[in-house]
């Protein structure tokens, strides 16, 4: 039952780390493509 655990929390772990992570990075950039939007639309 365990090896089952580690090996379920292996397997959609990573995925779900990659997605939050390339999740986080885009709103870091979108939230500067808005700052430079406002600071031309000015």
């Amino acid at each position: 039952m365990l090896d089952v655990s580690m090996q379920l929390i292996g397997n959609v772990g990573f995925p779900i780390f990659v997605s939050i992570y390339l999740m986080t990075r885009t709103e870091k950039k979108l939230d500067d493509l808005i700052a430079a939007v406002e600071k031309l639309a000015q």
